[in-house]
């Protein structure tokens, strides 16, 4: 049991998170769950540090420490509060691996400090790389650490090179679903609900997330992350749409050849697959049947209709700080919508308000992230609060 992994989870209550604890459960031998941070569902994080035993719990909501720690009075988990103190305990000696799966921006500095002690990350916090990727990369590279991909398509793509390293690649194609709305109009975009928007076909996730991939958003992400992950231009990195979600994404070769990564859309594969890199560990994940899937159907992505996609690869060709301004602005047009201030339309256009409002940064340092994010979100509020509601209907 010495030889067990102690993995640090940031983000342990939401989808990624619990998906995570499932893998550890049924992985006791090979790992263990060392700290788990929330941000503010205390009570979940109570339940799994009593189910757990972490070394450490941290709820960032720094309202509810007292709660949680008189919860978790008599047991051996040391519990703390803040952000600040999960950027200092992502750095004890005894973690292997730090799963970073917090919402967003917030992700940021935690993952600095623990590449920072050497640790390897598992990225589920697409945002950090969007962010900041050149700024993540070289420090993962100083510092000799692992950034080993949690998202099915960046896994996929990973798995994909693996045995490749002296082969060049071509490009690589990054599958979407399409989400709830593919097919439909702009007209029809301007009518979805909240409770629309939240039904995804294929994947279970977290709110902000799921809006994400209903408005694209999350792919133009992906592609971002793409290209710090894997060494990347913008023109070789393609989105095509899959709605079956069975090829998770495939890399070509500059020999013309392509490889796939297949199976059921089940986070937990990519989850386990991070943890246990280079290994392969037996699951009893349920197995794919072609019988089952006589079809499997490929599509253009609707770049007039689904505007963020085009937006992020516009900020991915600008660089700089540009898509740290699309993160942001995102972040808080989706909250926006969520909180029915704005319409599912309304999330592109405070996108590409702040895309042109914003100072661009050619060569930006952390502190010009960290400006660029505050101004931006401050932008996109101000936006959303006085833009006429014709504008943003919902």
């Amino acid at each position: 049991m010495s030889n067990r992994k102690n993995i640090a989870i940031l983000g342990s209550t939401g989808s990624i998170g619990t998906q995570t604890l499932e893998v550890i459960r049924g992985n006791t031998d090979l790992f263990r769950a060392f700290l788990l941070t929330a941000h503010s569902n205390a009570d979940l994080l109570i339940a799994q540090a009593l189910q757990f035993n972490p070394a450490y719990a941290i709820i960032c909501d720094n309202t509810k420490y007292g709660y949680v720690k008189d919860s978790l009075a008599g047991t051996e988990v040391k519990v703390l509060s803040g952000i600040e103190a999960i950027v200092e305990t992502v750095t004890h000696p005894d973690i292997d691996i730090v799963l970073t799966a917090m919402v967003g921006f917030a992700g940021l500095e935690p993952t600095m400090a623990a590449i920072k002690a050497g640790k390897d990350i598992a990225l589920a916090n697409k945002e950090t790389l969007v962010v900041a990727g050149e700024l993540i990369t070289g420090l993962a590279k100083k510092h000799q650490v692992k950034i080993l991909p949690v998202d099915s398509e960046h896994s996929a793509i990973f798995q994909c090179l693996t045995g490749e390293d002296d082969n060049s690649i071509e490009k690589i194609i990054l599958t979407a679903s399409g989400g709830p709305f593919r097919g439909r109009s702009f007209d029809f975009l301007n009518t979805v609900t909240k409770e629309d928007a939240l039904k995804h076909p294929n994947w279970v996730m977290g709110a902000k997330i799921t809006i994400d991939s209903a408005s694209l958003m999350n792919k133009g992400l992906e592609v971002i992350e793409a290209k710090w992950l894997f060494g990347l231009e913008a023109d070789q990195i393609e989105v095509i749409v899959h709605p079956q979600s069975i090829i998770h994404s495939l890399v070509q070769f500059c020999d013309g050849s392509i490889k796939a990564q297949m199976g059921l859309p089940d986070m937990k594969l990519p989850i386990q697959y991070a943890l246990t890199y280079p290994s392969r560990v037996k699951t009893s994940f349920k197995r794919f049947d072609f019988i089952n899937y006589p079809e499997l159907t490929f599509e253009k992505p609707d770049l007039m209709t689904f505007r963020n996609l085009a937006l992020a690869f516009d900020a991915l060709r600008m660089g700089g700080n540009m898509p740290c301004i699309i993160n942001a602005a995102n972040e808080i047009a989706v909250t926006g919508f969520l909180n029915q201030s704005i319409g599912f339309v309304g999330i592109s256009i405070v996108i590409e308000q702040c895309m042109q409002h914003i100072a661009f940064k050619e060569s930006p340092v952390l502190d010009d992230y960290l400006n660029t994010d505050k101004e931006t979100r401050i932008f996109a509020q101000n936006l959303i609060q006085k833009m006429p509601l014709k504008a943003l209907q919902f």
